[in-house]
């Protein structure tokens, strides 16, 4: 039974370190929750790792660099681990051929600039094309996330099923909510190719990949491993943070407040029986719940 728990401080002594989420968790895309901040920096000055695990399309340092324009300390971490890191080594390894179309937007150019990096990829050499020349598609988001949907990727969703192109989904969320608006993700045009019958291939939460990517990092930041049983998952992402974490064999904290706000019942917490109702659907336990975190 998912038990529903008003601090972080409440279970945090159970574990030695945290992956956190950023949308919906830590921030809303325009300014950072400070009860989240706080909750953390208490976990971290406890002695607890913070590894900040995001399915966002940016290599590493964009990441970083975000959240440094938001306003959260570099302090407040101890490292990151993106789906645009994983998907970077998928693309690099020419799993989706050496010719791409891009579907996302142009502040997305760090994630090709990264493929090509020297030090960590080896120079490979990946070229954006147009739709009729990919051996595959890169979808890192929406060309214009604010006025388009998935309905409207429709040609390109076709051409690409008939010609056999694999799809590299960079960010597997269906959306999250930018301030006070809900926009699409990455997640929603490939789930739109799926449904096409084309194949698309996914490197975030809740796939495998980026929690061995996470893994690998929580070990370097804190100089030995910890066991899957010492490290708490949180995210507001029933299909993501929390399929995720427990299909990886983690603990999880899902933040009701965020994407699954309405189903909950939250307002500062969730209703308990629409949260029960909510997770018997989805047959989904987490550890505990709370409305937001703090």
């Amino acid at each position: 039974m998912t038990q529903i728990i008003e601090n972080l401080s409440e279970i945090s002594d159970r574990y030695q370190a945290v992956f956190c989420d950023l949308w919906g968790c830590l921030h809303n895309g325009v300014r950072p929750f400070e009860a989240a901040v706080a909750a953390l920096e208490g976990f971290r000055d406890g002695g607890g790792t913070v590894v900040l695990l995001t399915n966002s399309p940016r290599p590493t340092p964009g990441v970083i660099e975000q959240l440094d324009g938001l306003g959260v300390s570099r302090d407040l971490y101890h490292a990151v681990a993106s789906s645009g890191d994983a998907a970077i080594d998928a693309l690099a390894s020419g799993m989706f051929g050496r010719k791409v179309f891009h579907i996302g937007p142009a502040r997305d150019d760090g994630f090709f600039a990264a493929v090509s990096d020297e030090e960590f990829y080896h120079g490979q050499d990946i070229e954006r094309v147009a739709l009729e020349d990919a051996e595959g598609i890169v979808c890192t988001g929406l060309f214009d996330d604010e006025t388009e949907t998935p309905a409207d990727f429709r040609e390109i969703i076709l051409y690409g099923q008939n010609k056999g192109l694999k799809m590299l989904c960079a960010n597997p969320d269906i959306f999250v909510d930018r301030g006070e608006t809900r926009i699409y993700c990455a997640g929603a045009i490939a789930q739109a190719y799926e449904e096409a019958g084309g194949d698309a291939r996914y490197f975030g939460k809740p796939h495998a990949p980026v929690y061995q990517l996470a893994r690998r990092r929580l070990e370097a930041a804190r100089g030995e491993p910890v066991a899957d049983d010492r490290i708490l998952c949180i995210g507001d992402g029933i299909n993501t943070d929390i399929a995720g974490g427990m299909g990886e064999g983690m603990d999880t904290l899902f933040i009701t407040g965020g994407l699954a706000a309405e189903d909950t019942g939250t307002v500062t917490q969730p209703d308990p029986d629409k949260l029960a109702a909510f997770l018997r659907a989805r047959k989904l336990t987490p550890t505990a719940a709370m409305g937001f975190l703090r």
